[in-house]
């Protein structure tokens, strides 16, 4: 058919060919009219997909995304590759966004950091929605930080944040502020988190919805606990708590009780083991969601310091091994609180030379790591942990580790 056998007569010869070249975008109406001359859908003349496949492709997106809200890890990766490899999702650009960010998502849940950050900054490289773009900083910045890549992580968060082209705060971009927060407490800047924390509560509460008050006082919990207020810290996370159970999603209820019942055992706002109770409950929580491999590790581990607290040892050094195997294969400061945690229990029951093991195994956890406040804490422990166990080299080597850290 010519241009101007598809143009006769409504349309001119120069708008089809306008239209074909790409300087022309041809109104609902005139779509129309081209789809029933050419005898083909409105959607296949639009994408290059009948409507029988959009529907096909759509429907798998919402299966993959089933997968993964029910934490079917494995299973929505493997939903989400499918999809990806689907020739007529190449012309669907928001539609295969959705499926790589999707990926990623799982990816990240799967423990694979590196490979969920490679799917992540491929995808930033794309024109993406304002608030597509958001999301993906959110989870771009989360998986930094749990690679302890936290200047990574910094940049990612300050980039959107920073600048006059910065929108007006909505539930998004107090998500990234809130993850944004936890780099910086992580990183050691206290001064900045605690400011921080401050704006973040300022401006949730501003919004006053229930994403952005959840996400503001969760966060603003560890950092108040961090730097000492404790009656802060609970009130922040109870806060959070109650307004996560009657909105939030299940993935995020299952991790913010974790995190308050950690909060609670850490500050003494709840006996042991009324804590443990709380964590052993949780796990059956996190089976049947979406939580990732870290949040997972973090379950375990403080499920192990309740019950180290509560004397019952051999649960603790179970949950403490079930933690670090957990954790990816490089420096992650939760391998070293769990390989301490060990020690302690192994100490405990007075197998000296295993407890000794264990807390000379720090060194590989936390050597790769960056310099900081945080990394300091975590050699004190370690050289605190090879006094009470009897290796004073060791511990010399370990305070000095420490001083180094923090400068000194």
């Amino acid at each position: 058919m010519s241009q101007a056998q598809l143009a006769h007569p409504e349309l001119s010869d120069s708008y089809v060919s306008l239209i074909e070249s790409g300087k022309r975008t041809p109104t609902p109406a005139v779509l129309e009219l081209l789809a029933n001359k050419l005898d083909c859908s409105l959607s296949y003349l639009i994408n290059g997909v009948t409507a029988e496949q959009m529907e096909d492709i759509e429907l798998a997106l919402g299966y993959a995304r089933l997968a993964l809200e029910n934490g079917e890890v494995a299973e929505a990766r493997t939903r989400f590759a499918e999809l990806l490899g689907n020739s007529n999702l190449a012309g669907l650009t928001a539609l295969r966004q959705d499926a790589e960010f999707g990926l990623a998502l799982a990816t990240e849940a799967a423990g694979d950091l590196d490979q969920a950050i490679s799917i992540m900054l491929k995808l930033r490289e794309e024109e993406l929605s304002p608030e597509r773009a958001i999301e993906v900083a959110v989870a771009l910045c989360r998986a930094y930080r749990e690679s302890e890549r936290l200047s990574e992580a910094v940049e990612v968060g300050e980039q959107l944040l920073s600048g006059n082209a910065r929108q007006p705060w909505n539930d998004l971009l107090v998500e990234l502020a809130a993850t944004l927060l936890m780099a910086y407490y992580e990183r050691g800047d206290m001064l900045r988190a605690r400011q921080f924390a401050a704006e973040l509560l300022n401006a949730a509460d501003t919004l006053g919805t229930p994403r952005s008050i959840v996400a503001a006082n969760w966060n603003a919990s560890l950092v108040a606990r961090a730097t000492g207020h404790n009656d802060e810290a609970v009130t922040f996370i109870e806060r959070a708590l109650a307004v996560q159970l009657e909105h939030g999603q299940p993935r995020n209820t299952a991790r913010m009780r974790v995190q308050s019942a950690r909060t609670r055992l850490r500050t003494g706002a709840q006996d042991p083991m009324s804590v443990r109770n709380v964590l052993r409950a949780a796990i059956t929580e996190f089976e049947q969601t979406s939580t990732s491999t870290i949040d997972q590790a973090v379950l375990y581990l403080e499920l192990a310091c309740a019950e180290y607290m509560t004397h019952d040892l051999d649960s603790a050094a179970e949950h403490a091994v079930a933690s670090r195997n957990l954790l990816p294969e490089y420096g992650h400061v939760m391998g070293a609180e769990a390989n301490l945690l060990l020690g302690r229990i192994y100490g405990e029951v007075g197998r000296m030379e295993e407890g000794r093991r264990h807390a000379a195994a720090v060194e590989g956890w936390l050597s790769p790591l960056p310099d900081s406040r945080r990394s300091a804490s975590h050699w004190y422990a370690t050289a605190e942990t090879m006094e009470q166990l009897g290796d004073a080299d060791g511990a010399v080597d370990a305070y000095q580790r420490a001083l180094a850290c923090a400068g000194l």
